[in-house]
């Protein structure tokens, strides 16, 4: 039996580049002693901590091991802290969803404001919105990829015929084996919505699997009155946020101050009824902040705006 396992081996695994040998090389020295699986699941979130705040070309420790995604500078001050506290609270619990088995969660939790690109278990990528918590397995066992999401996030997942990916949301479960698609729900609010970009995926209710439907690409399955509808994507701008972009086309002026809330964390007060049903389209980058954006839609909507004094909320009159 093996007491020591190379670390080198250990990454190869987390980043989903293992043979299968050294898959069932790994299994077997971690399930072999506690201390091994404590070790196990130390590496694995020192992973996830790297590729969550990654900074490419920098040793992490005398075993070189490389820092593999990238966040600009700018964000990193923010959301450093959010991530290493909500992966330090790894846990051993029972779920029922993944299995009967004592299984390890990493939880990731992103503020308002701000967007994360990482890479699950399986190779998987993924981008996490703003306000969305994703909770996923440090090991996919089993025959099932299972994670849990609270928010929206873009998944590109690793094809593996073998082991469906399922996405469970609080309205409903979105089942893939290898495909690029959006998910959209927010536990705080009613919509849900998934948009198929290449593949296929299977959306079902979650409190009723038998009522499903199959999406081809370039279409997207949503709720309407308690069930699932699909229609054609119609404007590829809503999914462009994990650019840092901010698209709307054709939405009422009080809808573009709830996503301007949630990509720039302030608080929008809107005082001024005559501009509510006011519809708009255009764009922004998320990186030219909000004053700049407020400005520009001054020129098609009427309206002035001041900060509070501690600048959290924003009151347009």
């Amino acid at each position: 039996m093996i007491n020591k396992m190379d670390k080198e081996t250990l990454y190869r695994f987390f980043e989903g580049k293992a043979t299968p040998e050294q898959e069932s090389e790994i299994r077997a020295w971690m399930e072999s002693s506690d201390e091994n699986g404590k070790e196990f699941f130390r590496e694995r979130k020192l992973f996830d901590a790297i590729v969550l705040l990654g900074k490419q070309d920098k040793e992490v420790t005398e075993n070189k091991r490389p820092f593999y995604t990238r966040i600009p500078v700018r964000e990193l001050l923010k959301i450093a802290a959010v991530i290493i506290f909500t992966l330090s609270a790894t846990l051993f619990i029972q779920n029922k969803i993944l299995s009967d088995d004592r299984v390890a969660m990493n939880i990731v939790s992103v503020p308002a404001g701000q967007r994360v690109n990482l890479t699950l278990p399986d190779g998987t990528n993924l981008w996490l919105n703003a306000c969305s918590t994703l909770k996923y397995p440090a090991v996919f066992t089993k025959n099932k990829r299972e994670i849990i999401l609270d928010g929206e996030a873009y998944f590109e997942v690793a094809h593996n015929k073998k082991k469906p990916f399922i996405v469970h949301t609080g309205k409903c479960d979105v089942e893939v084996l290898g495909t690029k698609f959006n998910v959209e729900a927010y536990s705080n609010k009613s919509k849900f919505e998934t948009s198929l970009m290449e593949g296929s995926v299977k959306v079902s209710l979650a409190s009723n699997n038998a009522e499903s439907l199959v999406l081809a690409p370039d279409n997207r399955a949503y709720l309407e009155r308690g069930k699932l509808v699909s229609a054609k994507i119609e404007d590829y701008g809503n999914y462009r946020w994990k650019e840092g972009l901010i698209c709307f086309k054709n939405l009422p002026f009080s809808d573009v101050m709830l996503k301007l809330e949630k990509y720039f964390d302030i608080r929008i007060v809107i005082n001024n009824k005559k501009v509510r049903s006011c519809i708009l389209t255009g764009k922004f980058r998320q990186s030219d902040g909000i004053d700049y954006a407020l400005k520009v839609l001054q020129k098609d909507v009427y309206f002035n705006f001041k900060r509070s004094e501690n600048n959290d909320v924003i009151y347009i009159y």
